[in-house]
């Protein structure tokens, strides 16, 4: 007997990193933030966003590091994604984000972030921090902030 590996299911969500989220409110960043409001505006019209616990604390955590806003205001901020499809961490995530780290040569939190995002089912994860067309499995990494003609490198396939 065979046994045959399903392959997740598109769902048509997109996974979205911090570095997305920040700029969608910081002007210094203009075309950045443009971009990025567009992006989560049309992602949150059809409903196909999604976040991480780890990238909702990192937003409230840069919030007011970087950008100064209140505890306050960045909580309410933040709280506006726990309306999204939100993925725990948890101790499995965890572990294969380690594992992840150690055979793609990621820092632990980007991995992380790659794990969530495969564990959500998306197949595409929208940040700056990662090679823009990198793949991971059926997973491709995309920067929202390239323009076009930048967008057409061919996918750097990692396992």
């Amino acid at each position: 007997m065979t046994t045959v590996k399903k392959k997740p299911l598109d769902t048509g969500l997109c996974f979205v990193d911090t570095n997305v989220l920040l700029y969608a409110v910081d002007d210094s960043a203009p075309t950045k933030r443009d971009a990025a409001e567009q992006l989560l505006a049309q992602l949150h019209r059809e409903q196909r966003g999604v976040v991480s616990t780890q990238v909702m604390l990192e937003l409230a955590h840069n919030l007011t590091r970087k950008l100064k806003v209140s505890k306050t205001t960045a909580a309410l901020m933040t709280a506006a994604y726990a309306q999204w499809r939100v993925v725990p961490a948890d101790a499995h995530l965890v572990l294969k984000a380690l594992a992840r780290a150690a055979e793609s040569q990621l820092s632990v939190w980007d991995a992380m972030v790659v794990e969530a995002a495969i564990a959500a089912g998306t197949h595409t994860l929208f940040t700056e921090d990662l090679t823009h067309n990198q793949r991971f499995g059926a997973l491709t990494v995309v920067n929202p902030f390239l323009s076009p003609d930048l967008s057409t490198a061919p996918p750097k396939q990692v396992a």
